[in-house]
């Protein structure tokens, strides 16, 4: 079956957002993201057929007294513990890590650093990573199947022109209402 004809009876896209998690069992929902220097751990556990992403922006809190869902450590725990009561077994859990792309030359390689913490994050939790595409300059789109831990990556062209400018807004007032 080729891949549009699969997308297509999808009909529940769930976007995860920078700091945010997922987890279903759901065979109809598939999990996307954009991703620059942010990665995504795509969780799957094969027999209990269920899984998840996150989405997250820096490894851990160095200040480390209040957790926070821009961080990977905290996500990941969050995932797996989601994944957990949905009924994954943690042993059985299998990996794809994606993102961590460096977006800006000059700059510190956060997408990196984000990628080597997922991958040691993975690995300290004896979860195997199976897949996936980290660093390089690319922006990349991350679609996953949370049920049969299928993932699909369209890396971001900088090449794209920008979009088009704003409609410019008209202000309308009739009687107390505005409308804009």
């Amino acid at each position: 079956m080729s891949f549009n004809a699969d997308v297509s009876r999808f009909a529940k896209r769930i976007h995860v957002n920078q700091g945010e998690h997922f987890a279903s069992g759901d065979p109809e929902v598939c999990l996307t993201a954009i991703l620059g220097s942010c990665v995504a751990i795509c969780l799957y556990d094969p027999a209990a057929k269920v899984g998840g992403m996150n989405h997250f922006l820096l490894p851990e809190n160095p200040d480390s007294v209040q957790a926070h869902g821009r961080y990977g450590a905290y996500l990941a725990e969050l995932l797996i513990n989601d994944l957990m009561s949905l009924g994954a077994i943690k042993s059985r859990l299998e990996a794809k890590v994606f993102g961590g792309g460096k977006m800006f030359q000059g700059l510190r390689d956060v997408g990196a650093t984000n990628a080597a913490f997922a991958k040691k994050f993975l690995m300290d939790e004896g979860i195997p990573v199976l897949g996936g595409s980290t660093e390089g300059t690319s922006a990349r789109r991350v679609e996953f199947w949370p049920t049969t831990g299928r993932a699909f990556q369209k890396f971001v062209s900088q090449d794209m022109p920008p979009p088009p400018p704003p409609k410019p807004i008209l202000e309308t007032s009739i009687g107390d209402v505005e409308l804009f």
